[in-house]
């Protein structure tokens, strides 16, 4: 089954990239290897969760926050790729959780973007993971999400 085909049979219908919000790129390739810049939560243009673990935002409202963060990173591979079938597997994650300094659960949010990664692409989608809580975000995002890939 296509990538495509994957993303369709969860529901997923990927949004046309974003525009950075600073100086910096989206992606960069280097030979067979793809990097993602942190994406937030933004769907439509709109962030879908603003605000700090335990200070307003609930574990699960961050990790469909964190959910959506890799589908915007999907929206920036498949740029980078030309097609999410030449991805041969997922590498590397990392999170950034806005929390307050007492918040503990930082792997439970980044979980919503690291479960949809081996959603997406099976085994190919486990992967390395750093995740780390900081005291606040762009735009007052609650979770960003980076990524690095292998190409085929």
């Amino acid at each position: 089954m296509s990538i495509e085909a994957r993303l369709a049979e969860l529901g997923i219908t990927l949004p046309t990239p974003t525009a950075p919000i600073a100086n910096y790129v989206p992606y960069t390739v280097a030979g067979q290897l793809v990097v993602i810049s942190g994406q937030i939560p933004l769907r439509d243009g709109k962030l879908i969760c603003a605000g700090k673990l335990e200070s307003g935002v609930s574990v699960e409202s961050a990790q469909a926050a964190a959910r959506q963060c890799f589908i915007n990173v999907l929206v920036h591979l498949k740029a980078a790729a030309g097609n999410l079938d030449r991805v041969k597997r997922v590498l590397r994650l990392g999170g950034f959780i806005a929390c307050v300094p007492e918040f503990t659960q930082h792997a439970l949010v980044m979980n919503g973007a690291s479960d949809l990664a081996v959603d997406v692409f099976g085994d190919a989608g486990r992967h390395a993971r750093s995740t780390i809580g900081v005291p606040s975000l762009p735009m007052d995002a609650s979770v960003e999400v980076e990524g690095m890939f292998e190409l085929s």
